[in-house]
């Protein structure tokens, strides 16, 4: 269910859940009162740095590889303005609103520590602007993940200044003036320090990190499921799923999908069907057998990523920072290695994933190793092509899959004139995971789809509870064997049921415990 509750800023690490929240949800932000304290007490520091007739960087120098040039102070508020204009340099298609929110929302959240010297006001105003649904366009590519995702965030910081486009609650595309002004948000005027304090940060990568955790948690939920179906379907074996084999080899995500298969599968008529001694088939197909041990894998790939995520999440990701005991210090967290290396990684087991569930498939539609199920489960063999051509966009979404999972943080190109000169590409390793996601979850649709029919075609022998209930959902938005029709619109509506986590959902409401 959607989180409804207000998310909390300042007082503690924000939550994976707080930023799906926000993100998907629109959640209500609320500013804790003592994290306002601590934000106008950094802010003191930096208005002492500033009337220092000393250099400090970012208060007082420009930026990057200008960072020994000294700026005038009645040139300052013209540095700031300057500097997110140049760096709003993004190009592309626009990124997805829920991913500027929770960027948006961690750039809030480092801004409220009260580690980066912005006024209260800077705070005050991101709140808002979430609050009303104000989403700043943000371009496709800028963003080399370092120092930070500069591009990405100086458009949002562009927005809370009153400049530049963005999208109202309704979705529609306004100046950045007119929604503030219809929302009774002031436009922020930047002084010292806080342009930076708005464009250095992890943000973007980190968000896209978190909302593909959660959507693969409920995916190799719905892997799960899909391989029981076909496992069942294809009259295999769920003895090899046993827990003592699995104590064997102590993997955590290994066992937690071989549970998951023996509940899908414990109480299936069909599987004790052919259960015994004159079953003459000594052992199923690895894409059967091994089911748990490639769905484990990306499980234990998720735990670690999730561990990077929320050590992040607790992280003040700024240069320079405001320390505790009243520095303004330089350093290098806004790096965003950690984060790119785990977005990469999750590519990989994601690929993985897809890559067993297509070769699942591809054995039902195949007479010569489906154990008695039509060709391509067509209605009138010859006549008829069934699911032949699905099982040919599985291939085609697992292709590319394998493409993505080529690492993006292996990469490095110089800028700013050799002054960050390695780069963590960590915004492009969040960019493509994310159409990986989306691919994993149209492969598994196909395979769901492809198993609740030939579940069908097994009649009168009956599908255990959780395929049963897994089938019965399918054929609320796609029709039984039969004779060929259109099927796009049919794989779409599962990808759909996939996606909004309704096949997962149903499938643990049915397991046998």
């Amino acid at each position: 269910m959607p989180h409804t509750s207000p998310v909390i800023v300042g007082a503690a690490p924000l939550r994976p859940e707080d930023v799906v929240a926000v993100a998907r949800h629109h959640a209500e932000i609320v500013i804790d009162a003592g994290a306002l304290d601590r934000v106008a007490a950094a802010r003191g520091v930096i208005d002492g740095m500033a009337a220092d007739p000393r250099p400090h960087y970012g208060v007082s120098t420009g930026f990057g590889a200008l960072a020994t040039t000294f700026i005038a102070p009645d040139r300052r508020r013209q540095l700031q303005l300057s500097l997110i204009r140049s760096h709003a340099a993004g190009t592309g298609a626009e990124v997805e609103t829920e991913v500027v929110r929770a960027l948006q929302l961690l750039r809030l959240q480092t801004l409220a520590s009260g580690h980066t010297g912005v006024r209260p006001a800077v705070v005050e105003t991101y709140a808002a602007m979430l609050n009303a649904g104000i989403t700043p366009i943000v371009r496709e590519y800028g963003s080399l993940g370092c120092s930070g995702d500069l591009a990405p965030l100086a458009h949002v910081a562009l927005a809370s200044m009153g400049e530049g486009d963005v999208r109202n609650a309704a979705g529609d595309l306004v100046p950045a003036a007119d929604a503030l002004a219809s929302a009774g948000i002031e436009p922020l005027q930047l002084v010292e320090k806080e342009g930076l304090a708005l464009i250095n940060g992890t943000d973007g990568m980190l968000g896209m990190l978190v909302l593909a955790l959660h959507d693969l948690d409920e995916l190799l939920i719905t892997a799960d499921i899909s391989a029981a179906m076909s496992i069942e379907s294809q009259l295999g074996t769920d003895a090899v799923f046993a827990a003592d084999l699995m104590a064997l080899r102590p993997q955590v995500g290994q066992a937690v999908s071989a549970s998951h298969l023996r509940a899908f599968l414990g109480s299936s008529p069909m599987v004790a069907s052919h259960k015994g001694p004159d079953d003459g088939r000594v052992q199923d197909a690895y894409s059967l057998r091994c089911s748990p041990q490639v769905h484990g894998a990306a499980r234990d790939t998720a735990a670690y990523a999730t561990s990077i995520a929320e050590r992040e999440l607790s992280s003040v990701v700024d240069n320079p920072v405001v320390t505790s005991d009243g520095r303004i210090e330089s350093n290098g967290n806004f790096h965003g290695a950690p984060v790119a290396a785990v977005l990469d990684f999750l590519a990989i087991s994601v690929a993985d994933v897809a890559s067993v569930a297509e070769r699942r498939t591809d054995r039902a539609l195949d007479p010569a190793r489906s154990h008695g199920l039509p060709p391509f489960l067509a209605d009138e063999v010859g006549v008829d092509s069934g699911l032949m051509i699905a099982q040919y966009a599985a291939a085609g979404i697992v292709s590319e899959l394998k493409r993505l999972a080529v690492p993006a943080s292996v990469d490095s190109i110089p800028s700013s004139a050799m002054q960050e000169d390695h780069v963590s590409m960590g915004w492009a390793a969040a960019r493509k995971l994310r159409r990986a996601i989306d691919g994993l979850g149209r492969v598994l649709a196909i395979e769901i789809l492809t198993g609740a029919r030939a579940l069908d075609l097994r009649a009168p022998l009956e599908a255990g509870p959780a395929t049963g209930a897994v089938r019965d959902l399918v054929r609320t938005v796609a029709g039984g064997p039969g004779p060929d029709r259109f099927l796009s619109p049919e794989m779409e509506a599962v990808t759909a049921l996939v996606q909004s986590g309704q096949i997962a959902a149903i499938a643990k409401e049915h397991a046998n415990d």
